[in-house]
């Protein structure tokens, strides 16, 4: 397939393109910012309710299954590193169909789980300053709007700020909790579900690592994409892992998991718990609104550029390719997908959004694995800056236990949830035929 025809805005006769702003830590953090996200106060406590205090392990095992997917795109970076990411990879490796299937998937996704994540910062705010819910969800996202389209180096600075204040609540986590290490057996499995329980909470903390594979979108920013983006991926894995199994192992040592797994606000209730009593609502509640409000900006961050990438290769309308003047942000695709999760936001209360958007990545991270595999076929002498270890002759074992795991990471997940997934793939292909060719 030839190379498809970019859609150029002409200023002094050259074309606008995204501005290379964004370097290795500040990739690496937005990465760390992506993953860390809300997720972590909240689900933690319902996977200590499944795994007891081996909780820390379902992190372990939920890691493997990402990074095993973060080589891949790792790999798959180094030789095409362009906004739109899975899209352009799975068009390389497969086909335009599945690609828009894939990218379909991966702009769904995110519509949903901003407009969710973003009525919880609401519901935060709320509880400090008693506003509605769903008028300050829609002005966080309006703020954004404008935020994405003013620069991407300024959205990126802010996300490294949030993301710093979320990190330093986790670790204020784990120093609290550091007189209490010890104090529990760290291998205890609830009776009932013994070690299936483990993997099931692992199913459901996947979805706390969501974000690493987003830092590929951000490729037409990044300085020296080929060699910065597999690296900032794979340190974006390793230092959220790292912090997530600290927290895991604070939590159930100054709670115990029967108690963590009743709570719905675990991370606050383990400081409460601590010397700081009283006052861990407050600062909780403060660390929660910088990382609700980060996840909501990095997942239209990343969703723009998705768009953007999309329409570059004609496969959505090309007028979502423009890129602003002087700003060299991709404003309409900015435009559109904040005022599509503003009208989700109306909607008020979305339901198993975590496992929805679980099944939408798991597709794709499925297909972006067997695209590695593909692709090690059909162009074995391409320049790949970087290349996965443990091959059999051209045949790639981890991206193959990469989409295996994703199968299995999707078994446990509930079948309501699944079928829900299949319909998005059904809707993703009708809706393809209405921008692209058959092949």
């Amino acid at each position: 397939m030839g190379m498809a025809k970019k859609v150029i805005e002409q200023t002094m006769g050259r074309e606008i393109k995204l501005r290379r702003a964004i370097g290795f830590w500040e990739l690496t953090f937005t990465g760390v910012g992506i993953i860390l996200g809300a997720g972590i106060y909240v689900l933690i406590g319902q996977a200590a309710g499944m795994a007891g205090n081996a909780v820390w392990l379902s992190f372990i095992f939920a890691a493997i299954v990402a990074a095993f997917s973060g080589l891949s795109f790792a790999e798959l970076s180094s030789l095409f590193p362009k906004a739109g990411a899975e899209y352009i990879f799975t068009e390389k490796a497969f086909n335009k169909r599945l690609a828009f299937i894939i990218g379909f998937l991966l702009l769904v996704a995110p519509i949903i789980s901003s407009a969710a994540v973003s009525l919880g910062f609401a519901g935060y705010f709320n509880a400090f300053f008693h506003t509605p819910i769903i008028p300050i969800a829609i002005a966080l996202i309006g703020f954004f709007a404008f935020l994405l389209f003013y620069g991407i180096k300024e959205s990126v600075w802010f996300a490294v700020t949030c993301a710093i204040v979320e990190t330093l609540g986790l670790i204020l986590i784990i120093i609290l909790a550091v007189p209490s290490l010890g104090s529990v057996d760290y291998f205890e499995l609830p009776a009932e579900s013994g070690f299936a329980g483990v993997l099931s909470a692992a199913a459901l903390i996947f979805f706390a690592y969501i974000g690493f594979d987003d830092i590929v979108n951000m490729a037409e920013e990044a300085k020296n994409p080929t060699r910065t983006v597999p690296r900032a991926t794979i340190a974006a894995i390793i230092i959220s892992t790292i912090l997530y199994v600290l927290v895991a192992i604070a939590a159930v040592s100054v709670m115990g998991w029967q108690e963590l797994g009743q709570s719905t606000a675990p991370l606050a209730d383990v400081a409460s718990q601590s010397f700081l009593g009283g006052n861990a609502f407050i600062i909780l509640g403060v660390i929660a609104l910088f990382a609700t409000a980060n996840t909501v900006l990095l997942i239209l961050l990343v969703a723009s550029r998705m768009t953007y990438g999309m329409a570059k290769e004609r496969s959505l309308p090309s007028f979502l390719a423009k890129v602003h003047k002087t700003r060299r942000t991709p404003w309409v695709a900015i435009a559109l997908l904040c005022l599509l999760a503003a009208c989700v936001v109306l909607i008020g209360n979305i339901k198993t959004v975590a496992n929805m958007t679980n099944i939408a990545i798991l597709t794709a991270f499925f297909v972006i694995n067997c695209s590695v595999i593909s692709l090690r076929y059909k162009k074995p002498n391409a320049g790949r800056k970087f290349k996965i270890p443990l091959n059999i002759g051209r045949f790639p074992v981890i991206p193959f236990l990469g989409a295996i795991s994703c199968v299995l990471i999707a078994a446990q997940i509930e079948l309501e949830v699944i079928i829900f997934g299949i319909g998005l793939v059904i809707v993703g292909f009708l809706v393809s035929y209405l921008f692209i060719k058959r092949e």
